[in-house]
């Protein structure tokens, strides 16, 4: 049995933070919850340099990845992703409140695993991130790396 993985979060609003760790939490999950504020620093900590250089080797089981973000959007964060060999299988989930289709239709033409539009309702919020939570931390399982 494998260590078990972290889930990064790249959410620049410090609300909608609180509340998905805080749903993850309330899911049960072992897995460790590393939150990141923009696109540069969740590149940073997926490829191991700048402040998160000395981190432990080896990727999240899912990234959780905010669209509208300071720096790098979340677009070109999957962008980066998508085209990196060590990262390109990392499954990446949208969480935004953005119901524009060019930003759905650009998010599954990067290679996106899932868009989910943050419900305003609370209760729907946390339902929704305890699902994806337990379904990409601990159902599913990704490719063999090699």
């Amino acid at each position: 049995m494998s260590a078990i993985r972290t889930i990064l979060l790249a959410e620049d609003s410090l609300a909608d933070a609180e509340m998905a760790i805080d749903a993850l939490r309330e899911a049960n999950l072992a897995n460790p919850i590393v939150h990141v504020e923009d696109g540069v620093e969740a590149l940073d900590y997926l490829l191991r340099r700048g402040a998160h250089a000395h981190r432990e080797e080896g990727l999240p089981s899912v990234l959780l990845l905010d669209i509208k973000m300071p720096r790098m959007d979340g677009l070109e964060v999957l962008k980066n992703i998508r085209n990196h060999d060590q990262l390109r299988h990392l499954p990446v989930v949208i969480l935004s409140s953005s119901r524009e289709e060019s930003d759905l239709a650009r998010s599954w033409d990067l290679g996106v695993n899932a868009y989910v539009v943050k419900p305003v309702d609370i209760d729907q919020f946390f339902q929704a991130v305890k699902t994806l939570g337990t379904f990409w931390a601990v159902i599913n399982e990704t490719p063999a790396q090699g």
